[in-house]
């Protein structure tokens, strides 16, 4: 049987039912992502399509995944309506700075401890599972952007879930800088000191990104909005497709400068957004990243549903399996708890999102990409035991993830309605 038009056909198959399942799935305890994987781990049983494996390539599993993320970072950053500031954004800098290193410390102990890695490959472990993935959570995400309202009180949960994928992954990116760092001199290899770390891969790499995505979110801005001179705004030729090349501009620039271009796509987007909140045209761009967004989604859920079925867990112990288990639903779930304490957040709401810390793309790409810098001896063993962690984040996230959220919105809508009577703001 020729391969090729069964590809386009079975391509063609998956695409209507990309199209179609989210408006079935809204309201049952199931996710798209579940149905993908579970596609993809059958598609690839079939002797017309050859399996993938993430392992044979490092550099192309590190790009498309990448991909992958910077799409979402640039769509969760344009669909954030709260206005930024250090205590509007206080949810979210506490799980940036409390929870997160937190998380990778305690998931690196249980690699060491129970998992029986290496001191790199702990610390790659804690760095790869620790932030909060863009690409899968938009069941727990805010919605899209809106007509900014002051009266209108963004949902906090979502909003924190949001905001936090949106930066985390930047922040996770020299504690991934340091596993690669041990794993070099574990196998003799010269790198960069302490000093060197703190100066250039948390520092310089951390500033690098915040200010060029600053920076070129402002320029954009001028040019979409309010262009100098005679020019035509962009904005009013309601192009949705300048998303990704503001997302592409803001990344390849950043990583030019040595800088982290994941921060500094979120921080473009977060900036576009402020530059004119009342315009639709925020509404445009989000929708056409959020599009190729879901393409990119399908083929990479695809791919890692067919390298299941070849052998991605082939590695996998019950330690290893338990370490997973336990990073997903108990490191997170308590380190974001503590975060979180003596803050506004009600007990069910930190609940929340201590519990939906999904685990995804963002995974499997910090894995490839450390594992294309430095040797890690324990390889094998991490890549059986970041896919076990996502598959269960998949799983158990995409079941949870409707009746969870659905219970939220009911607490919401009946505290909304005591502050109608009251004259305060809602939630959005």
């Amino acid at each position: 049987m020729d391969s090729y038009p069964l590809l386009l056909a079975f391509v063609g198959i998956v695409a209507l039912l990309t199209a179609w399942l989210p408006a079935y799935l809204e309201r049952r305890p199931l996710s798209l992502p579940i149905i993908l994987v579970l596609i993809g781990m059958a598609a690839f049983r079939l002797p017309w399509l050859t399996a993938p494996d993430p392992r044979d390539n490092l550099g192309l599993t590190a790009h498309l995944t990448e991909l992958g993320v910077l799409v979402s970072l640039m769509g969760a950053g344009l669909k954030i309506d709260r206005v930024f500031g250090w205590r509007t954004w206080n949810t979210t800098r506490r799980l940036l700075i409390v929870a997160m290193p937190l998380t990778i410390v305690l998931i690196g102990l249980l690699g060491l401890w129970i998992g029986g890695l290496s001191l790199a490959g702990a610390a790659l472990l804690g760095s790869a599972l620790a932030p909060t993935d863009p690409v899968l959570a938009a069941d727990v995400q805010v919605g899209a952007p809106t007509v900014y309202d002051p009266q209108v009180k963004e949902d906090e949960v979502r909003f924190a879930l949001t905001s936090e994928a949106g930066l985390n992954d930047a922040l996770a990116f020299p504690f991934v800088w340091g596993a690669i760092a041990l794993a070099g001199a574990a196998a003799g290899e010269v790198h960069r000191g302490a000093l060197g770390w703190l100066g250039i891969d948390v520092g310089y790499r951390l500033l690098v990104g915040g200010a060029v995505g600053w920076l070129v979110g402002r320029t954009l801005a001028r040019i979409f909005f309010k262009p100098p001179g005679p020019l035509t705004a962009l904005a009013d030729r309601a192009e949705g497709f300048v998303a990704i090349a503001s997302t592409l501009l803001a990344y390849g620039t950043t990583e030019l400068a040595h800088g982290y271009g994941f921060m500094a796509v979120f921080v473009t987007a977060v900036t576009l957004r402020s530059g004119e909140r009342q315009h639709e045209f925020h509404v445009v761009m989000h929708e056409f990243a959020r599009q190729v967004e879901e393409m990119l989604m399908v083929a990479l859920l695809l791919l890692f549903g067919g390298a299941l079925s070849h052998g991605l867990l082939d590695h996998l112990t019950w330690q290893g399996f338990l370490v997973a288990l336990l990073g997903v639903f108990v490191v997170r779930p308590i380190a974001a708890g503590l975060a979180l304490v003596r803050t506004t957040v009600r007990p069910f709401e930190r609940r929340t999102i201590g519990f939906f810390g999904v685990r995804g793309i963002g995974s499997l790409f910090y894995l490839s990409f450390a594992l294309g810098q430095a040797p890690f001896e324990d390889a094998d063993a991490l890549w059986s035991m970041i896919a076990s962690a996502v598959v269960l984040s998949i799983l158990v996230h995409g079941v949870a993830a409707t009746p969870v959220m659905e219970r939220l919105d009911r607490r919401r809508r009946a505290r909304d309605e005591r502050r109608r009577l009251l004259g305060q703001p809602v939630s959005s």
